[in-house]
């Protein structure tokens, strides 16, 4: 598994209302632990809540999993 496809199940999660996402986050950390990475980048565009409060929420809720979260413009 690399970083895209672990972030697009993660994309998918948010889009099925939630489903399975803290397996995935799992998934996405160990993946940036592999290669790594210390945070990772999502695209707006590709989350469900996509004004400031929905992305502070999700920076959040990824935080206190341990994954850095930032956003591409």
């Amino acid at each position: 598994m690399n970083i895209e496809t672990a972030t697009e199940a993660i994309y998918k999660s948010l889009e099925m209302d939630n489903e399975d996402i803290d397996l995935h986050i799992s998934n996405l950390k160990e993946v940036m632990k592999n290669n790594g990475d210390k945070e990772v980048v999502f695209k707006v565009g590709h989350i469900p809540v996509q004004n400031r409060e929905g992305r502070k929420t999700l920076q959040s809720y990824f935080k206190k999993r341990g994954v850095k979260v930032i956003f591409e413009k």
